[in-house]
């Protein structure tokens, strides 16, 4: 059983930082890729960043461009978010996911199939 585990969430001032980890376990557990998710409340899931291990590349959405920064390892399956001068609207449930069946990355949460429980990060004014 493959399994996702988040941690690092928190609550932050507005302009302050917060690091999200992600470790995946399982047998036989590997990914072409992975990234996070986030849901804010009443909001759909939305696409934040993600990581291609083939390639090295790094994928983020408009809204989190500049500001936060996707790491990881694939040998140890752990992937990481650094997000600086976090903003009230970062507030959501963030999600750790991952690709084993097709390389490449997605911008929809459909396509990836594996996730985590989620963690809570909260940032206030």
């Amino acid at each position: 059983q493959v399994q996702l585990v988040e941690s690092g969430g928190g609550l932050v001032q507005a302009g302050g930082s917060l690091r999200l980890s992600c470790a995946g376990s399982g047998r036989a557990f590997s990914t072409y890729s992975m990234a996070w998710f986030r849901q804010a409340p009443r909001k759909e899931r939305e696409f934040v960043a993600a990581i291609s291990w083939n390639s090295g590349n790094t994928y983020y959405s408009n809204s989190v461009k500049g500001r936060f920064t996707i790491s990881g390892d694939n040998a140890k399956n752990m992937v990481s978010l650094q997000m600086n001068s976090l903003k009230p609207e970062d507030t959501a449930v963030y999600y750790c996911t991952a690709r084993r069946l097709e390389p490449g990355i997605s911008y929809e949460g459909r396509q990836w199939d594996s996730w985590g429980q989620g963690t809570q990060v909260t940032v206030s004014s």
